[in-house]
Parts: structure tokens; sequence; C-alpha cells
């Protein structure tokens, strides 16, 4: 799937949660309802979310801010799973399958969020089909990006991985007024996002740059040559 629709499925998500396309779709007690059930909750650069083996209560759907989904493997090293930016939900799955968590979300940034609880959710699945269809979009999203990080590590180069990581977070996440992308990361957190090791995740970063194409100022990116960084990272837009 091209980034393009991934971000219009990501869209389409964030407006059918927006509270007054809401309102002008369901019933007045199935409003009152989800109000009543709905805390606005905050938290800080750094904190937990939720916990991987906590049992869901319910939802989250992101108003500000970005957090990471991550798991921890067998060494204790943490896995980065993928990113969550304003307008997105986690908590869903575990929740509809019934099971505990199974990976730990953080804040990156300082977040609003909209907590709705798990009865509240399920009945806004039940009496509002936009919000159904928009969460089996993103179902079937996520399934198919399953399926691509797969090929991602097996079939790509180290420096074809690093190339569409940068694209791919610069599309998601934005850039700021001078153009880094909205994300601050370790070097660390960059090499497990493309399955190597932090040496060698230090090495391409520095022979990005030594390229030009890219821009770095500590853990801060720019991209300076999209055309070069897509066509090595074989990124569909």
């Amino acid at each position: 799937m091209s980034l393009e629709k991934q971000i219009a499925i990501e869209e389409a998500l964030k407006i059918t949660f927006d509270e007054v396309e809401l309102k002008s779709r369901i019933s007045p007690a199935d409003f009152e309802l989800y109000q009543s059930s709905k805390e606005e909750l905050n938290f800080q650069k750094g904190e937990t979310i939720f916990d991987d083996g906590d049992f869901p209560k319910g939802v989250y759907i992101m108003d500000s801010g970005t957090a990471k989904l991550s798991k921890s493997g067998v060494y204790g090293k943490d896995h980065i799973l993928r990113f969550i930016k304003e307008g997105d939900m986690i908590g869903y799955r575990s929740l509809l399958c019934g099971e505990k968590f199974q990976a730990k979300a953080e804040a990156m940034t300082d977040i609003k969020a909209r907590f709705i609880s798990a009865a509240a959710f399920r009945h806004l699945l039940e009496v509002d089909s936009k919000i159904a269809y928009a969460m089996l979009q993103k179902f079937a999203y996520e399934l198919g990006e399953s399926s691509n990080t797969v090929a991602f590590l097996a079939q790509k180069t180290v420096r074809e991985r690093l190339a569409e990581i940068l694209v791919i977070l610069e599309q998601k996440l934005g850039t700021d007024p001078e153009g880094f992308i909205k994300i601050s990361l370790t070097r660390e957190e960059i090499a497990n996002l493309i399955g190597t090791a932090t040496e060698s995740a230090i090495r391409l970063i520095s022979e990005f740059k030594s390229d030009k194409l890219i821009e770095v100022e500590g853990r801060n990116i720019r991209i300076l040559n999209h055309e070069k960084l897509i066509k090595l990272g074989h990124v569909m837009i």
C-alpha cells in the first residue's frame, strides 16, 4: 500500500471520531453514553500509557502528541512496533480480542488523549457504521503493515531500510517549522527500527549526512533530498 493511501485511512479514522461529526451521526442517548464514558488524559514525555501485560479497560484516542508501541525481546531489548500520532487510536486490538496488551505504549512527547471505556467503544461499533468501517480499514491496513515488515527486514539492505524509515516517519509524523522530522530518536531507537546494530545505524546516518541526503542536529533529522531517499528505499508514495 502506498503512503498516500495509508495516510488517507488514518485521516478517515481521525475524522470519524471527531466529536462534532460523531454527535451529528448518532442518537443523543448514544452520544451521552460516549460523553459520560470519556476521560480527558494527559501524559508527560517518557510516561507509560499502558504496559505489556495490562488488561485493557478501554481505548485511547490521541488528540495531540506522539507515542510509541514497543515490545521487549527475549534479552530485554525493546523493539519499536510503530508510532502513534495525533488522531490515531491504541488499545483496540487487545480489547476486541479479549486479551492482555501485547506491547507497551509510551509517550515520546507530552500527550493529550481521550480514553473511551470498553463498553462505550463496543457500543459505538454497534450503532455507528462509519466507525465500524473505519476500524475494519485500520485492521486491514495494519495486517498489511505486518506483512510488509517481514519483507522489509528480509529483502532490503540496511541502507535501503534507513532510507525508507526516514521517508515514512516524515510522511506520517510531519515536520517542524525548520523542516526536521517531528520526532526525536536516539541512534539506538533508529537501529531498532531498521533491524541493525547501533554502531551500523550511526555509520549509515553519517554516510547519509556526507551524501547530502539528510541534515542532522543532535537527535533531529531533516531530509534534504527526498527524491534520492525515495528511490534508495524503494518507497511507494
